[in-house]
């Protein structure tokens, strides 16, 4: 144990990451639960405003910052030195670092719970003037800010981290050009980082110093302005949207073409795209204030509907590698599979809402929820199953169950659908978000009591998630090191792999060094 804690190794670290995501993942699931069971019907008084503001910010916090991000962050940490034949990270030290500050910063968030006054109850958001009160808004808001200010900064130092790996660590051989997706995307992911989290930073430190040292950056009163805090706080939020899918685009990309058999389709497309959307996300953030009245309405509006375009070249690519491909429809490719088509829900109504006037309408109720959590608990949730289920072999030289795998798919594939679709209804019923409660009128009743069951038939599909893993571990059946037949560099190593990652490199000639070295086209 000691030798973990202590570790500076990249595949220790990435696992690190991984299991304290899968824990803060099931952390946010069990609030889920509650808000669900809150709202299951009208006038429910299982949970009070406050609890509810508690859970659901603690909730939306926990996933977007504590498992989405940082698990594609932990998947990047091992794999990426590994795809590109690298003994380690550029910086070991500095990684063990980086982990530890997102640890200790993912427990200052949930230790506000101990705090007189409980945990934050402002939003994932922390919008000013809500949270620059201090009646409500006490010890459990502060270390709210101070938890993600150290996961801000663990995550500039790994993204600093893996773009100085990508660059300069690659095996002889391996060219930019021959780097798998999944890591071309991950390089895409850490540019955004460094432009996307100093703002963010910014605004915490300024929300710290307005509610303890009497400054009024964000009070109008002694001249600031609230919505300044909105255009740092985007200025970051968009762009982390795609912090949190970028990396799962990579995962979803090389699932796709090891189930298909064939090369990946549009190779060069793939990467551009992914630095087109990196570019592109900067410059949508106001999208989420047309209607503050304060910014461009037309300008943030085209240039939403242009970032469609590289994530339908995404969707093309996809589809072309699977055309005429041998699809093995093993259960991470059911996830990849079933990534896309949420993906794809998300993706639309995101279209939708780019347009002013129908984000007047929709803006601030559960349309909104609903669509946000198909991008990213539809999207990037799905392909972090499919990640674990593709790569666990690689990780732990054993594979989880197919069997309860696809029971899993076909839990959460069914739960997801149930919970969130009914949202979109609810929206157009007029359901304000942030709400703990709501009158009997129209099809509310139904759509949530519809919403509330799926959370549940999810949940178990989690579950069996947890029971797969456990019983794949305790019955521990070797399997080959490519067990997939995958066609990138870390399939020609040992599963797991060794200390430095290889005891030989084989010779580098193209895209796909394993399958090279399987057709005898490589030594």
């Amino acid at each position: 144990m000691i030798g973990w804690l202590t570790s500076t190794n990249h595949k220790n670290i990435g696992i690190l990451y991984i299991v304290t995501t899968m824990t803060f993942f099931v952390a946010a699931g069990a609030l889920a639960l509650l808000i669900r069971s809150q709202l299951a019907f009208p006038g429910n008084t299982f949970l009070g405003p406050h609890a509810f503001n508690q859970a659901f910010t603690l909730h939306g916090t926990a996933m977007i910052f504590l498992v989405i991000a940082p698990f594609g962050i932990g998947l990047a940490n091992y794999l990426v030195p590994l795809q590109i034949g690298a003994p380690d990270m550029a910086f070991p030290r500095l990684n063990a670092t980086s982990f530890w500050l997102f640890a200790v910063g993912g427990l200052t968030v949930f230790g506000g719970l101990l705090a007189y006054g409980g945990a934050a109850a402002t939003g994932w958001t922390a919008y000013v003037p809500l949270s620059e009160i201090a009646e409500g808004t006490g010890a459990g808001q502060d270390l709210w800010i101070v938890g993600l200010t150290l996961v801000a900064v663990s995550t500039v130092l790994t993204a600093i981290n893996l773009l100085v790996t990508a660059v300069l660590y690659r095996a002889p051989g391996m060219t930019m050009w021959r780097m798998p997706i999944f890591t071309w995307e991950v390089v895409a992911t850490a540019v955004l980082i460094l432009m996307a989290f100093p703002p963010l930073t910014a605004a915490f430190a300024m929300l710290l110093i307005d509610r303890h040292t009497g400054g009024h950056f964000f009070d109008p009163t002694y001249g600031g302005n609230p919505v300044l805090y909105q255009h740092l706080f985007w200025f970051f939020g968009h762009p982390e949207v795609y912090v949190m899918i970028l990396p799962f685009f990579g995962v979803v990309t090389e699932v796709v073409a090891t189930f298909s058999h064939k090369p990946v389709f549009g190779y060069v497309g793939m990467v551009i795209s992914a630095f087109a959307i990196a570019g592109l996300s900067i410059g949508v953030w106001a999208h989420h204030m047309f209607t503050t009245g304060a910014v461009s309405n037309p300008f943030f509006s085209a240039v939403s509907f242009l970032i469609a375009v590289p994530t339908g070249v995404k969707f093309v690519n996809w589809i072309g590698t699977m055309w005429k491909g041998a699809i093995e429809l093993s259960t991470a490719m059911l996830f990849a599979i079933g990534f896309m088509l949420n993906f794809l829900i998300g993706g639309i109504t995101g279209v939708m809402v780019a347009s002013p006037p129908l984000d007047y309408g929709a803006h601030d109720t559960y349309f909104i929820v609903q669509h946000f959590h198909y991008t990213i608990g539809g999207g990037s949730l799905f392909a972090l199953f499919a990640a674990l289920f593709f790569w666990f072999p690689k990780m732990f030289g054993i594979r989880l169950g197919e069997g309860m795998g696809k029971w899993s798919f076909a839990l959460l594939f069914v739960g997801f659908n149930a919970t969130f679709l009914p949202m979109g209804f609810m929206g157009l019923e007029g359901m304000a978000r942030r709400v703990y409660t709501y009158p009997d009128v129209g099809h509310l009743a139904l759509l949530n009591g519809i919403s509330t069951a799926g959370s549940v038939v999810m949940a178990v599909g989690v579950a069996l998630f947890f029971v797969n893993v456990l019983v794949s571990a305790l019955l521990a059946k070797p399997v080959p090191d490519n067990p997939w037949n995958g066609y990138s560099l870390e399939w020609l190593t040992s599963s797991p792999p060794p200390e430095f990652n290889f005891h030989t490199l084989p010779r580098i000639q193209g895209k796909r060094p394993a399958w090279d070295v399987a057709s005898g086209a490589a030594p």
